[in-house]
């Protein structure tokens, strides 16, 4: 019995070792596991929305922009993410037979300006140098977060443009152009800066796609509605209001969308067959050698929509030591809190006193009236003849 005990002790505890090393190891493999989740793949999504051009006549770059800023609102991306410029308001033209709407189809049913477009950049705010800034968050520190594109290097940025362009630039409200080596080395600072994970990049003007042929960055896909020595062409026209609604490419980029929704599994090809010659009249074209996936593993809704990365799991997951950083940290912010000096409201005066310097009428200052200089002038001459005569004016001349 007692050579029995002593021989079950060592294989209990041979036992009791696997079993923690067995548990360890498990635990760890855990841990690698949601480690790898949180760091895979992109966290949010951006748009970058522009229209480039002004007056009436260019009515459908406004609607494009507009139906583009609907369907990624539609598909999960908040205003917060959404950078909007528009180089005019059709809405407020005087020219606009129906004030406060912008419309994409000729049967008016769809006012793509609705209830909540919160434009960002607007009428002569649309430079070629804002564009630049925003994209690499060069802008002056009073800029509010509206105006901010405040991505890192785990967001998916759309970037959208439509305006009247040529062979390798794209004009800026008549009065200046980007050019498309500009537009690639803004590219390249953003991913300098860590400013992205991956890029999408449209664009719907004549001969788009000069506009990419410069890129040079990685992670970054573009697409065109044009090849080089082509026109994009208008659609849509609409005789009540004398120009086109929209442009053919966005029009059926656009219709494609309105099939989307989050969770729709359509890849990038298949927007890339959207818009074939025969409809478009231009040759679409896209650019996905710069692009580390295959674009038929990359989801609409990865440029598109804001849709996050779930995984449910049973299991327990230890993040005790995720918590004491955060605990740590949060002490250290409270110590440098408490060593700031208390903000202090600047002297001002009274209120009442305020009012009464603004409502004081102001002193005018006192002007000789009209002529009176030159009277004067004349008094002196005449009292000078009477007292020594012409024969003295050569002494003074």
């Amino acid at each position: 019995m007692a050579v029995t005990y002593s021989l079950s002790r060592p294989a209990a505890a041979l036992v009791a070792v696997l079993l923690l090393s067995f548990g360890s190891v498990a635990a760890r493999h855990i841990e690698d596991q949601a480690e790898q989740f949180f760091r895979s793949g992109h966290t949010n999504n951006w748009a970058v929305l522009v229209c480039t051009s002004r007056f009436w006549f260019n009515y459908r770059h406004v609607a494009n922009t507009l139906s583009v800023y609907r369907s990624v609102k539609r598909l999960g991306i908040p205003d917060s993410h959404i950078v909007l410029m528009l180089a005019d308001d059709m809405a407020c033209n005087p020219r606009n037979p129906k004030p406060a709407t912008v419309f994409s189809h000729k049967n008016m049913e769809l006012n793509v300006y609705g209830d909540d477009v919160e434009v960002d950049y607007r009428s002569y705010e649309v430079t070629v140098e804002n564009f630049l800034r925003v994209l690499t968050g060069r802008i002056p520190p009073s800029t509010p977060r509206s105006k901010r594109l405040l991505s890192d290097d785990r967001s998916n940025i759309l970037i959208y443009m439509t305006g009247h362009g040529g062979n390798g630039f794209l004009k800026f409200q008549d009065s200046e152009e980007i050019t498309n080596i500009e537009l690639a080395d803004a590219f390249e600072q953003m991913w300098q800066k860590r400013r992205y994970n991956e890029l999408l990049f449209i664009i719907d003007t004549c001969q788009g796609a000069s506009m990419y042929e410069r890129f040079y960055s990685p992670n970054i896909m573009a697409l065109a509605s044009s090849q080089v020595g082509e026109d994009s062409l208008s659609h849509q026209p609409d005789p009540a209001i004398g120009v086109h609604l929209m442009d053919r490419y966005t029009f059926y980029v656009l219709e494609f969308l309105e099939e989307i929704n989050p969770a729709s599994q359509t890849n990038m090809n298949d927007l890339f067959q959207v818009c074939p010659k025969s409809l478009c009249v231009s040759t679409p074209g896209h650019r996905t050698d710069l692009f580390q996936r295959d674009p038929k593993n990359v989801l609409i809704t990865d440029f598109f929509g804001s849709v996050r990365k779930v995984e449910i799991t049973t299991e327990t997951i230890n993040l005790q030591q995720g918590s004491e950083i955060m605990e740590s940290s949060y002490k250290e912010d409270q110590m440098d809190e408490e060593l700031m000096e208390p903000l202090k409201y600047a002297e001002q005066l009274p209120v009442a006193q305020i009012i009464h310097q603004v409502c004081k009428p102001k002193l005018k200052d006192w002007h000789p009236p009209g002529g009176f200089i030159l009277g004067l002038w004349a008094l002196i001459i005449m009292v000078f003849f009477k007292t020594y005569g012409i024969k003295h004016m050569k002494f003074i001349f």
